[in-house]
Order: structure tokens, then sequence, then C-alpha cells
């Protein structure tokens, strides 16, 4: 089965039709900017642009980035504000004339890794960390999500987590992958503390360069994987969602 997914970003919208049942995408990825200030308004025209390019009819799943509710906004930390309280599967719905669910991108991310990635067959606790514009995380318990965990948003040194450990904190702050590395390192010692997982599944773009960091990270008891879907990671989520 076939159904697009999109994957709504801080800094960029990406979509792919993907095969739910092998969870690979089956058509090459599109990707367009974020639209700035990113309200709905530009948000939903670039989302409808995408499904049009892909002359799509079918099911679809969009990813959010912030806490998501029975398809409604809670939290938009990366995107417009405007955003908060904003039924988001309606909108969409109503914008492109197909069925959608949304879902938090994080945690299609990490619904895709545990079908089809490294956390298949992973039992116990699974925490999945995408580092992007922002810091996402997705909880997992025997395969089952915990749903909008948010663990970006930990305090870190009187900060956010996400102000000091994303991938865009690692470009403003022009840091070496050593150094940036020390700031991911603190912060999933931090998740360690608190949830003791098995496994951490390592996800955004930048999983793609996971030999630069992870052989860097020092003490965790947890084992540390790159995701195997890298950055299609929400895209195949979001369809999985949408089928």
């Amino acid at each position: 089965m076939e159904v697009l997914g999109i994957d709504i970003g801080g800094s960029g919208i990406k979509a792919a039709t993907a095969n739910v049942t092998a969870g690979a995408l089956t058509m090459e990825r599109v990707k367009v900017p974020t639209p700035q200030p990113a309200k709905p308004t530009g948000i939903v025209a670039a989302v409808r642009g995408l499904v049009e390019q892909f002359g799509w009819s079918g099911k679809a799943g969009i990813t959010f980035p912030g806490v998501v509710a029975d398809g409604v906004i809670r939290t938009a930390a990366n995107l417009d504000p405007a955003w908060i309280g904003v039924n988001a599967r309606d909108l969409f719905g109503s914008a492109t004339g197909l069925e959608v669910q949304v879902i938090n991108d994080a945690d299609a991310a990490g619904l895709a890794e545990m079908r089809f990635g490294a956390g298949a067959g992973q039992q116990g606790t699974v925490v999945m960390v995408t580092f992007g514009t922002g810091i996402g995380s997705a909880l997992f318990f025997d395969g089952v999500l915990v749903p909008n965990t948010e663990f970006g948003h930990l305090e870190i040194r009187g900060k956010d987590a996400e102000k000091r450990a994303s991938e865009r904190a690692r470009e403003l702050h022009d840091l070496d992958w050593a150094q940036w590395a020390g700031r991911v390192d603190e912060y999933m010692k931090h998740l360690e503390a608190l949830l003791w997982p098995e496994l951490f599944i390592v996800g955004g773009g930048v999983s793609r360069k996971s030999d630069r960091f992870l052989p860097l990270l020092s003490g965790l008891h947890a084992r540390v994987v790159p995701a195997k879907l890298h950055n299609d990671a929400g895209i195949v989520g979001a369809a999985l969602v949408g089928a």
C-alpha cells in the first residue's frame, strides 16, 4: 500500500510516497523550504503544492514539529505560535481534499525506526532523538509509543536543550564535531538519568554523519545507534500513520 508522507520541519518540508509494508520510499523525495514566517497559511500552501506536484489523491500522513493531540496543535517551538490551537488534521484535509492524519514529527520517525529500522524487535525502553532545527524525541516501551514527549525542551545549563545541542545550534555557534558531541553527550546523559533506556536511536539529517560524533559520546550505559532510515524516517512514519 502506498501513502503520501509529508514531513514538516523548521527549515524544510519533505514529501514522498512510501510503501507502508516495506517501509521504503517509492518516489524520489521532494523538499521545499519552510515558509517564513511559518504561519498556517504559508505552510498549508506549501503542503498543497507538494500534493499537487505528486498528483496525489490517496491517503496522506503529515508530521508537525510540536505536540499534536487528536489532530490539534498544542506547541510550535520552531514554527509560528499562530499554529497553537489549530486543528491541523482538518486544515490540511480541507486544503488538499485528502484524508490526512497528523502526528508529531519525532514520533513519526520513531514509529518508522521501530517498525523497519534500528529499533525493530527491540523490547524494553527505547528513546529516539532527532537532531535538526530543534531536538525531537520519541519514547517507546515494548514497541508501544508514548506520544508527544518533547524531551528537546529539557533544561540544561538554564536553556532548552535544543538551544545548545540541536544541529542548528552546532551551525549557529560554529562548533566542531568534538565540541558538539560534548553537548550531545551531556544532553543524552540527562535523558538516560531520567528514562534508563536499553537503546538510543539518533535520527535527523545529521544521522548520515553519525561516524563524526557518535564515537565521541562517552559514559552512556544504553546502546546508541544511528537511525537506519536516516532523514527519510519522518516521511515513512507519516505514511504509516496516514495508512
